[in-house]
């Protein structure tokens, strides 16, 4: 953390009030704050250290806002809001839906809460704890459970109502904090004991599910930059050390005040969003650009990131492999990836780069390394990881995410591992088969050789199988020999791509 404080403000499904934010960026500002940032669930974060503390505090309290510090004991809800229109067409959730569904929680949700429309990719569908996602029948939802401190998903048995989705969403979370000892932390945890103990007394509409939930194949959209839809157009604006000048985003809010655009929009990927930008209106926002020297064309590599929020460690790591993509041009169209660093933080990616956690005390003395994982097909709404190599330097990472880029490609061009994809939970013994990958695994350092990625990096293309290797052959990273492999299968169950 670059701070010793950092006060939260949720913004519901990424919506601000250009007026609202003006305020309270103003009041910020006359404290002595220069910058604020936004976080992974769309909310604003505000650093502050010692000494500007007392005067944050009167800040937000002046500007009359909810805030928390140094805590996220009400999570955002985070949706798919920024995206309609501009990256979701042919669709029945419309702003106005999205908005009457806010305006139904008159409660402050302790779990996190997703509101998302089928059709996109511009917004995680299993990041929150609470999963709402449009079906394709108006004004029915599917519900997807993920317990928290787990990965483990639960799909509800019945599409719900768009009516009943607040209520709906309190009982859940009642129930799971009443029963933290089953709910929390616990891969074992029941969905069904869940479903009945919500169900067995409600009074909620729902729909019997007569078809499979099929989300799109994931393709990050180009998020920033000035691009029209329609006869209008919309303006995104990403930072590369995730920090907004107040200064220049109080001229935002004036442009948008002054042009009657009614809201702003934060994102999941840490930028912001403004819609309905007229043409008349384009050389304001060009002026605006130009005046704080707003760089708008970043490379695709750059922003399909997530990094967890205030993390100076994770922010160094993605800087340091953009620049060697750069350098080599390397293409990630179709991949995210992910920056882990601490223990329980949740981040989104296909790709993760998960920092091993030191027990050493003397933490002046760890010298960190890291392990890098893929999700099944690439899939970043799988939380089901792949080891593709352990304990790698921090200045080795590059090589390797850019061997495994290219192992994508290859994939996705031979067997085509990304036509879209089918969730369900386990319900029965009949659904209960398990997807098995066989890897071999080094009995000294658990590097692994997965036949379908093989190791270009060594000059051994995909799909060269193990036994086919030289009998030379060692491990790439403790030069282990070959009979010291294991052969290892692992199983994927419960959350199964189809």
């Amino acid at each position: 953390m670059r701070h010793s404080f950092q006060f939260k403000v949720n913004f519901t499904g990424g919506i601000v009030s250009p007026g609202y934010l003006y305020g309270l960026l103003q009041c910020l500002q006359d404290a002595g704050l220069k910058e604020v940032r936004f976080g992974l669930r769309q909310q604003l974060l505000i650093d502050a250290s010692a000494k500007e503390y007392d005067k944050v505090i009167t800040a937000l309290d002046k500007a009359q806002v909810i805030y928390e510090m140094n805590k996220d004991e009400y999570p955002n809800i985070s949706s798919s809001y920024p995206a309609a229109e501009i990256f979701i067409k042919e669709t029945w959730l419309s702003e106005g839906v999205y908005k009457d569904v806010f305006d139904l929680f008159e409660y402050k949700p302790k779990l996190k809460i997703n509101i998302t429309d089928s059709n996109q990719t511009f917004t995680p569908f299993f990041t929150g704890n609470i999963n709402w996602i449009a079906s394709s029948h108006n004004h029915f939802w599917w519900l997807y459970i993920r317990f928290p401190k787990t990965n483990k998903l639960y799909q509800w048995k019945q599409l719900v109502y768009t009516n009943d989705i607040a209520k709906l969403s309190a009982a859940i979370e009642q129930a799971i904090l009443n029963g933290q000892a089953l709910y929390y932390n616990n891969n074992d945890a029941d969905g069904d004991r869940l479903y009945v103990a919500i169900m067995q007394d409600a009074n909620f509409i729902v729909k019997s599910i007569e078809e499979k939930l099929v989300l799109p194949s994931f393709k990050l959209p180009y998020y920033e930059g000035y691009n029209h839809y329609g006869n209008k157009a919309w303006l995104g604006i990403y930072r590369r050390d995730e920090l907004f000048d107040i200064s220049f985003l109080k001229d935002i809010c004036r442009i948008c005040l002054e042009t009657k655009s009614g809201e702003l929009y934060t994102t999941p990927w840490k930028s912001i969003i403004i819609k309905g930008i007229e043409d008349k209106h384009r050389n304001l926002w060009g002026f605006i650009l130009g005046k704080y020297r707003i760089n708008v064309r970043h490379a695709s590599n750059e922003l399909n990131w997530q990094v967890e929020d205030g993390n100076n460690d994770g922010l160094s790591i993605k800087q340091q492999v953009i620049r060697q993509f750069d350098k080599e041009d390397v293409r990630t169209f179709g991949l995210c990836f992910a920056v882990k660093t601490q223990p329980n933080s949740g981040v989104f990616g296909s790709v993760l780069i998960k920092r091993q956690q030191s027990s050493t005390k003397d933490k002046t003395k760890t010298v960190y390394k890291f392990d890098i994982l893929y999700t099944a097909d690439f899939n970043p709404n799988s939380k089901e990881y792949i080891l593709f190599r352990r304990d790698v330097e921090k200045e080795h990472l590059a090589t390797y995410l850019i061997a495994l880029c290219k192992n994508f490609y290859e994939q996705e061009d031979s067997s085509q591992l990304l036509p879209g994809s089918t969730y369900t939970t386990v319900a029965n013994e009949e659904q209960e088969k398990e997807i098995t990958k066989i890897f071999y695994q080094c009995r000294h350092c658990l590097s692994v050789y997965d036949e379908a990625l093989g190791e270009p990096e060594n000059a051994i293309a995909a799909g060269i199988l193990f036994s086919e290797l030289s009998p030379t052959y060692c491990c790439p990273l403790c030069e282990a020999p070959k009979e010291d492999f294991i052969k290892t299968a692992i199983q994927q169950p419960a959350l199964q791509t189809i």
